[in-house]
Formats: C-alpha cells, sequence, structure tokens
C-alpha cells in the first residue's frame, strides 16, 4: 500500500463475525450494531453509523417507518427496490441507482420489493449529519458498471468539497465529512485512492457479496495493505493520514465489487 504515512492499521471484518438476521422475509448482515444485534465494538467507525447487506424477499418489504437526523442511502446490487416517501417520492431503483435521503427534521417512508420472483440485494448505509435540524432532502442517482469498471467512481461526497453539484457526473452531496467510491475490480487490476482530505482520517471498505454466504472456494477477493478480502468481508483503516494514497488490488478469480468509505476522524 502506498501512503503517506507507514502507521495504517487494518482490521479485518470478517463477513459472518457480522451481526446476522434471517426474518424469512429478510436475509441481512449488520456492520455495525443495529437492531437487536449489538457489539460495543461495533457502532460506528467515523461518521458511518450502519452497513447493512439486505437481501429482500419477492412481494415484502419494509412497510412506512419513521428517520430523523440520519443520512440514508441505499446502494442497488441487484433487483428493484420501491421507494415510497412523506415528500412525495415513489421510484423504483435498479442495480446501479444509489437513492439518498438526508432525512433532517423527519421523514417517513417505506421499501418494498414488488418483483414476485425476485428478491432485492442493497447496502442500506447510514451516516450521522454534522447539522441538525436540516431540511428534509431527496435524491436518486445512477452510477453505470462501465463507470465503475476498474476505476473508482465517487458516489457520495461531503457538500464542502463538491465542486460542481450539477454537473452530469457529480457525486452526490450530503452533510458530512464524508466521501464514498464504488468500483468493479478485474481480477489482477488496481485502483489508488487519493485521500480527500489533509491529517487524520478513517478509511472503511467492503466488498460486495455475490451469494448468501461467501464462497468456500473462487469467488471475488480484494487486497488492501496485506489484508486480504473474500465476498462480505470489510476492512477498519485506522492511521491514514492526508495528503496519502490507499491501493487496492482486485486477487480473485471474479471481479469484485467494494465500497470505500474516507472519513473525518471523529465518531458518530
Amino acid at each position: 500500500m502506498s501512503t503517506a504515512n507507514s502507521a495504517l492499521k487494518i482490521t479485518k471484518r470478517p463477513w459472518e463475525a457480522r451481526g446476522h438476521a434471517d426474518h424469512d422475509w429478510l436475509y441481512t448482515y449488520h456492520t455495525f450494531s443495529f437492531a437487536s444485534y449489538y457489539d460495543p465494538r461495533h457502532e460506528s467507525f467515523g461518521p458511518l453509523r450502519v452497513i447493512n447487506e439486505d437481501r429482500v424477499k419477492a412481494g415484502t418489504g419494509f412497510g412506512t417507518h419513521s428517520h430523523a437526523e440520519f443520512l440514508i442511502f441505499s446502494y442497488i446490487v441487484n433487483g428493484t427496490l420501491e421507494h415510497k416517501d412523506s415528500l412525495g417520492n415513489l421510484e423504483n431503483l435498479k442495480r446501479g441507482e444509489v437513492q439518498f435521503t438526508s432525512a433532517g427534521t423527519g421523514i417517513r417512508h417505506s421499501e418494498y420489493n414488488r418483483n414476485k420472483d425476485d428478491e432485492v440485494h442493497f447496502l442500506q448505509i447510514w451516516a450521522k449529519p454534522n447539522k441538525k435540524g436540516l431540511k428534509p432532502h431527496y435524491q436518486t442517482k445512477k452510477f453505470t458498471d462501465e463507470q465503475k469498471q476498474d476505476k473508482l467512481v465517487r458516489i457520495m461526497e461531503y457538500t464542502d468539497r463538491l465542486k460542481n453539484p450539477d454537473a452530469e457526473d457529480a457525486a452526490i452531496g450530503l452533510q458530512a465529512d464524508l466521501s464514498m467510491d464504488a468500483s468493479i475490480l478485474s481480477p489482477g487490476k488496481k485502483v489508488v485512492h487519493e485521500v480527500v482530505a489533509e491529517g487524520p482520517r478513517k478509511i472503511f471498505v467492503q466488498l460486495i457479496m455475490s451469494k448468501r454466504a461467501q464462497p468456500k472456494e473462487g469467488g471475488a477477493k480484494i487486497k488492501v495493505g496485506d489484508t486480504v478480502l473474500g465476498e462480505g468481508d470489510g476492512a477498519y483503516i485506522d492511521g491514514v493520514s492526508g495528503p496519502g494514497k490507499i491501493e487496492v488490488e482486485s486477487i480473485g478469480d471474479k471481479p469484485g465489487e467494494f465500497l470505500l468509505f474516507d472519513m473525518g476522524p471523529e465518531d458518530a
């Protein structure tokens, strides 16, 4: 790994060590403490508070419920997710689309899989905003597989760092010191992430699963420093300081789709 300092500490978060629940309609893994899963070692990381890898059964979903003072975004992997909210939005989200809600002072929404045959697989991510009392806000944007192929694509970006938020290829802006990139990295390829700000930073990497369990042999694998991540594994990276670089290499026998979060050091 190429970086401006050598004090990096990489802590693997194995896929099967995450919180897990199988409710029949919902099959989910929780990176951080969520719902009935609680682990004081995994409550948040920087502004990140939730990374849930969800699979919602055909014809089921999350009924209408309330949120406030959270930044919530859904990264669609496969299937179609219907989003409906109290702001009047109704959308069917498909692969490559990212739906962002700044709950602010309060919002009600539902997420449903109307498909009668196929489950929907997505990552639900929450972050804490750096300002309270924000006006509720909603945005959806699509980032294609071609854009992510062997490149890092900025999906989410702190509004203070967004130079041209109205540009067609601009990231979605959010009110937290957090950037999120996505990549689909072919076997043998590498990408390099440039740390987004000067001073102490935290990095988290999550390799997305292709099935409900990590393959016992083969599958997607990525390497960060000397740490190898298989499907569903994540990694906490501490000791990062910008300016600097983080290198990710694909070493599996299938392309690895992963998310990389670059955050300020203060926990949520």
